[in-house]
């Protein structure tokens, strides 16, 4: 089959497609005929610094739709052929992926393999932040940094859906600002943000930030907070070094800081995760929230595909076309 690993780390042009043996499931594992296979900023960390890679050479792949091509030892639920989406931990960037059977979905119905793609980690993870972690209420303001990436885009709308006095969201360029007023956000911020906020909240801040970037962006999140505000940190795509944050930034306002990762709660707490993806999944079926695919590439693509999301100036999700 074919696969598209890295051997070092480096820029886009370490990808490269290769002949590799099929995986077979172990036991608890699914194995899946790959359609398409969502590109994710991790992928890029991945390559480009290690994220998450247990050793070299390393295929990467977080997220995929297909059809189950084969079921390990204790495996139910699921059947031969039938059309999924899965969660990895890497390896979906290639023609048969192998994923926890605990993190494989049926697809919704009338859901097509294409879409069903950009679900495993956007929709559960927006979600999360949204209702599980950032516990938004009605008429509260929020804050959303990269609002015009996938996660940014399932946001705003879930936000909007929720109640949500205002959304505002960070971009970094214009045409992002564009794209992001489209799917739920009442003002968008284009770089500096922290006294802009202030000034479109009077003074206030916002009830709930949501934060991917880490580093001074974290940092301007914070003081972005109202009083008794939470902040969510979701990632960390600056490779900033890891932030501390105590007494002297939570007593004065009383404002809270919680942490989300959708690829340790499928270690940790499984269950969990397939009740959040539920959850999630039903918000697109319902037609609550859409994640447009902005940019699609073939499998042997993929350095392309990383070097659009590497500028920056992507939005929305952007896929590559394995068999589908």
């Amino acid at each position: 089959m074919r696969a598209v690993e890295f051997q070092e780390y480096g820029g886009p042009e370490v990808l490269k497609v290769v002949e590799a043996e099929v995986p077979e499931p172990g036991p608890g594992q699914v194995s899946v005929d790959v359609a398409y296979t969502g590109v994710n900023f991790a992928d890029l960390k991945a390559r480009s610094e290690g994220y998450r890679v247990p050793q070299l050479p390393f295929v990467p792949g977080l997220e995929a739709s297909g059809r189950v091509r084969a079921l390990g030892e204790g495996v139910t639920g699921l059947s031969v052929g039938q059309e999924v989406t899965a969660l990895t931990e890497g390896g979906a960037y290639a023609d048969v992926a192998l994923a926890h059977a605990s993190t494989v979905f049926p697809v919704p119905a009338g859901v097509g393999l294409r879409t069903a793609a950009t679900l495993p980690t956007v929709l559960p993870t927006a979600y999360a932040l949204v209702h599980a972690v950032g516990r938004l209420q009605p008429g509260e303001t929020v804050l959303v940094q990269g609002a015009a990436g996938g996660v940014g885009t399932v946001v705003g709308q879930l936000a909007k859906a929720a109640g949500a006095g205002a959304v505002y969201g960070v971009v970094s360029g214009a045409a992002k600002a564009a794209y992001a007023r489209e799917y739920g956000y009442d003002e968008v911020f284009v770089g500096e943000f922290t006294e802009a906020v202030r000034e479109a909240t009077g003074g206030r801040g916002v009830d709930l930030a949501l934060d991917p970037v880490g580093g001074e962006t974290f940092r301007g999140s914070l003081a972005s907070l109202a009083l008794f505000g939470r902040l969510v940190s979701f990632g960390n795509a600056s490779s900033a070094p890891a932030w501390n944050v105590g007494q002297p930034e939570l007593y004065p306002s009383g404002v809270s800081v919680g942490g989300f990762s959708i690829l340790t709660l499928a270690k940790t707490a499984p269950g969990e995760l397939r009740s959040l993806a539920e959850r999630a999944f039903a918000k697109a079926v319902d037609g609550t929230v859409s994640l447009p695919v902005t940019a699609e590439f073939g499998l042997e693509e993929a350095a392309e595909a990383h070097r659009l999301m590497g500028t920056r100036t992507s939005t929305g999700k952007l896929l590559l076309r394995v068999g589908g």
